[in-house]
């Protein structure tokens, strides 16, 4: 019996282009050497998505059971949840609630399998937030995207987001909020929090010395109260707490170099105060434009839940809506994606 990992990924709104990288990915019979991937969603679509990928040899096994999945290349096991009513009137490309349905059942089901510990890790495509909560509404929830459904359902308090690209990583203190709610978060308790997550984070992958940047909020990290005084407020007092666990921690680092430094592999990993000042370097780096083929030559990229008591690694992309049924889009952040959780998956088998 085989002691490959179970990985189970969602298809993302079936409107964009989950399910078609979804393919694409798993087509690669060197991934069934490294674990047993199985799609969490609606066979349908991936049935749909394998024509659009031109791989008409692929076998689609719907199934009710993990322990029914076959787990071989070749075959794309598919978690069946029949949530699309007709996949031939369904519109691939646009806002629906019936796609964001289909996209939030899916993250609930991959992430009920993996606290019933029946998978070992958790990879999502993207969904659409507009769609999803559209559906969510008659139920009266609402949530801000794939992080806070996770924390929710895994009813996790301390947690964050992290981004990657191969070893190029950051946090973040504060994420879905405005820049004038994000200052007001800033507060010494959650940015050590972010710290020892981050820290965590490095140790799981199998760092054994991470050193973590903290970058500042203002302008040259504040330049000593100069222009702000979160440094000395809040930031510097969560390094120095930081560091007394024992967390080699620096700064407060201005953020307009330490992202070069951390690409020179100065650093293990960058706090990042808002959502942008983690975002802006994580996706130039990642998504590379062609401008002589006017296409995209790279989009790459993964995001990271932290804290939560399950692995759940994601696309750092959107839905692509504009290239949803054509076959085009880029399989590599979902592939990255899946290695960055099999390295979690096997540090959390060693301990």
């Amino acid at each position: 019996m085989s002691t490959l990992p179970i990985v189970g990924i969602t298809m993302g709104d079936p409107a964009g282009n989950g399910p078609e990288i979804t393919v694409k990915a798993l087509s690669d019979p060197s991934l069934y050497e490294r674990c047993r991937p199985i799609v969490v969603g609606d066979a349908k679509m991936i049935e749909q998505a394998k024509r659009f990928v031109n791989h008409p040899e692929i076998v689609i096994n719907p199934v009710s059971s993990i322990k029914d999945a076959k787990f071989q290349a070749g075959t794309i096991d598919v978690y069946h949840l029949d949530l699309i009513k007709d996949v031939n009137t369904f519109k691939l490309g646009e806002v629906s609630v019936e796609g964001g349905n289909a996209a939030f059942q899916s993250v609930k089901k991959v992430i009920e399998l993996a606290m019933a510990k029946e998978i070992d890790a958790t990879v999502t495509n993207a969904l659409n937030k507009e769609a999803m909560n559209m559906a969510l509404k008659p139920q009266g929830l609402h949530f801000d995207g794939h992080t806070e459904i996770y924390a929710q359902y895994t009813h996790t308090k301390k947690y964050t987001m992290m981004l990657a690209h191969h070893d190029f990583r950051v946090v973040h203190v504060t994420t879905h909020c405005s820049m004038r709610e994000a200052c007001d978060r800033i507060k010494k308790d959650r940015v050590l929090e972010v710290i020892e997550l981050g820290y965590k984070a490095c140790r799981d992958l199998g760092i054994d010395q991470p050193k973590i940047a903290v970058a500042g909020l203002n302008p040259h990290a504040g330049e000593h109260g100069l222009f702000g005084t979160e440094e000395i407020d809040e930031i510097i007092p969560a390094i120095e707490a930081a560091k007394a666990e024992g967390i080699n921690a620096v700064g407060p680092m201005p953020a307009d170099s330490v992202f070069s430094e951390m690409l020179g592999g100065w650093y293990d990993m960058v706090v990042c105060m808002y959502h942008d000042q983690g975002h802006i370097p994580t996706k130039t780096i990642g998504f590379v434009y062609d401008r002589n083929k006017q296409q995209w030559k790279a989009v790459e990229g993964i995001n990271i839940t932290l804290g939560l008591p399950i692995i759940r690694t994601s696309v750092d992309h959107g839905t692509a809506f504009g290239l949803a049924g054509k076959g085009t889009a880029s399989e590599l952040s979902l592939v990255n994606a899946i290695d960055y959780a099999l390295r979690m998956a096997a540090d959390k088998t060693r301990k």
